[in-house]
């Protein structure tokens, strides 16, 4: 079993590693052409520029490609909050789906605005196909877009160039990038099984002669984009782990890599835009050594047997088979659980209520982080608030003026990057905290003690790192949980892409200097240990303690 559980990892992760390669030097013709003006790319430039009109003629600085950024996504909200409002009213709702309750709306339209796909809802339920295609789908892909976007943009910057314009880049992402990579992966997709119809629910007889009405619908588009582009939202409630989204071991293994493909080639993007593949090549190391402690912790932890079935005569042996899906195998759990929440994906391939304590701790710690590989394009940009600190801190302690890529790094430059991270942390913290103390929380829960408490720090770790998977066991469809998460997921969307925006433009407004002798590498393992202790300072000093009151604790009663 272990032989096959390292097998299994190796062939997702570092066949993906392997796969994220073409596809970050792909990514870099798409959104970076060398020369934009004569060939194919001068050609899809000036289309893009022409779609565009006149706010995508000229190049924008960093205050007007963030404006530029909040307005399309505010258009986006409004058009998808009066889809999902009207949706009664609309076509393609052949089963007669009504309209969903104000705040419920609020929450779906801010949560796939944002990239995080936290749902409140089953959408074979409450959603007619109209909502799932031309609402949330389509946000599956601008949203993604948008990511990619603003990281181009900030290594334009890095690289002493201006940004761009953000509603050409902004359709460089969407039809070069995830529309043919989904349209690929859908295919795939629906060679293993996976429905693609316009048709309403099927009505069969079972073999007992009873009546049942079976979901189905366009599944195999809206699952390839909502892996490849860290959206996460499943189109039936259960999300992978329905048989409709996800029959086989195959399309398990296809959907996973589909998760990690995109943000991992996202890092090589980076690296070919600004020149420092080496440096990039760093950056993927540090990142592949966080996601692999994660992995062998996860499987670990969850070949203990569950403690649920501790006092039944069931014999265990294979481990921790409560809520998976035995199709996919016992590594199959813990592995997808680590993999969606590193990068701010959310699809669940089995019910994380169900992980023994400890396991359930990593996706916490990869939404915690929130840089280990991260969102489509937003998890890079995650890193670069870790490097901008690290480098600061490397610079003090060796008494140099602290220096990336020839930028000089100062207070201003640290102060916004720290209010990054430390928002990501009061967002997560602060709402625990108040839904723990509260009728609002307490009152939603499925369970009492640690266990409850981690339920509750699950869900606001999900809605800050706008990653939209949940622990469960929470009774969240409430107007308090879907209108305060709804306020985490806006927030901790654009702050983490607005401020790095306005480093980048900080230290444009600098004389850019050659490196030194004295200046630190960030081509080499001292760099490396340096970003990695970073990470695991901030986050552990930031999150430690309310660790210690869900998971930890919990894996300590059980212990005793």
């Amino acid at each position: 079993m272990l032989t096959q559980s390292i097998l299994l990892v190796v062939l997702i992760v570092g066949g993906t590693a392997l796969l994220s390669w073409p596809l970050g030097r792909y990514m870099k013709w798409a959104m970076d052409p060398n020369d934009p003006s004569s060939g194919i790319a001068g050609w899809k430039n000036r289309a893009f520029r022409a779609v565009g009109g006149p706010l995508a003629t000229q190049d924008q600085d960093w205050k007007r490609y963030i404006l530029a950024m909040l307005a399309f996504n505010v258009v986006m909200f409004v058009i998808v909050y009066g889809i999902l409002a009207l949706q009664q009213h609309l076509p393609l709702n052949p089963d007669g789906k009504e309209a969903l309750h104000a705040d419920l709306i609020f929450n779906t339209a801010a949560s796939f605005t944002t990239n995080t796909n936290l749902q409140h809802y089953s959408g074979e339920v409450s959603l007619s196909y109209l909502s799932q295609l031309g609402g949330l789908m389509w946000l599956q892909f601008v949203s993604a877009a948008t990511g990619v976007a603003a990281l181009a943009a900030l290594a334009r910057g890095l690289a002493g160039r201006p940004l761009g314009n953000f509603f050409v880049d902004v359709q460089r992402a969407s039809f070069l990038v995830l529309l043919p990579v989904a349209f690929v992966f859908a295919i795939l997709l629906v060679l293993g099984g996976v429905p693609m119809t316009f048709d309403g629910a099927a009505v069969v007889t079972t073999l007992e002669s009873v009546q049942q009405t079976i979901a189905r619908g366009p599944v195999a588009a809206f699952v390839s984009i909502k892996q490849l582009g860290t959206n996460g939202g499943g189109f039936f409630g259960p999300n992978s782990t329905h048989p409709l989204e996800n029959p086989t071991f195959w399309t398990n293994m296809i959907e996973m890599v589909a998760i990690i493909l995109i943000p991992m080639a996202c890092v090589w993007m980076f690296g070919r835009i600004i020149g420092r593949m080496r440096h990039s090549a760093v950056i993927f190391a540090v990142m592949l050594a966080f996601i692999a402690v994660k992995i062998t912790g996860a499987v670990y932890f969850e070949a203990a047997p569950t403690q649920a079935f501790a006092n039944l005569p069931i014999e265990q042996n294979v481990g921790n088979l409560e809520g998976k899906e035995l199709r996919f195998g016992a590594t199959g759990g813990p592995l997808w659980s680590v993999l969606t929440t590193s990068t701010s994906n959310g699809s669940v391939g089995s019910m994380h209520d169900s992980l023994n304590p400890m396991t359930g701790l990593m996706p916490m710690v990869g939404m915690w982080l929130n840089a280990t590989f991260g969102g489509v394009g937003v998890g890079m940009i995650n890193m670069f608030l870790y490097i901008v600190v690290g480098v600061f801190l490397a610079g003090m302690m060796i008494g140099r003026t602290p220096e990336y890529l020839g930028w000089r790094v100062e207070a201003r430059e640290v102060k916004l990057a720290l209010f990054a991270l430390l928002a990501h942390g009061l967002f997560i913290l602060g709402g625990t905290a108040i839904f723990a103390a509260t009728p609002w929380g307490a009152d939603t829960l499925n369970n009492v003690g640690p266990h409850g408490f981690s339920e509750i720090l699950y869900e606001f770790s999900s809605a800050s790192a706008n990653n939209g998977s949940g622990f469960e066991g929470l009774g969240d469809d409430t107007v308090p949980w879907n209108i305060a998460t709804a306020i985490v997921m806006l927030l901790a969307r654009f702050i983490p892409i607005i401020l790095p925006l306005a480093i980048v433009g900080s230290l444009s407004a600098k004389r850019r200097s050659a490196e030194s002798a004295g200046t630190l590498s960030v081509e080499g393992g001292v760099f490396a240990t340096m970003l990695a202790s970073t990470i695991v300072v901030i986050g552990a000093l930031t999150f430690f303690p309310a660790a210690t009151l869900g998971p930890i604790a919990e894996h300590v009663m059980f212990m005793n």
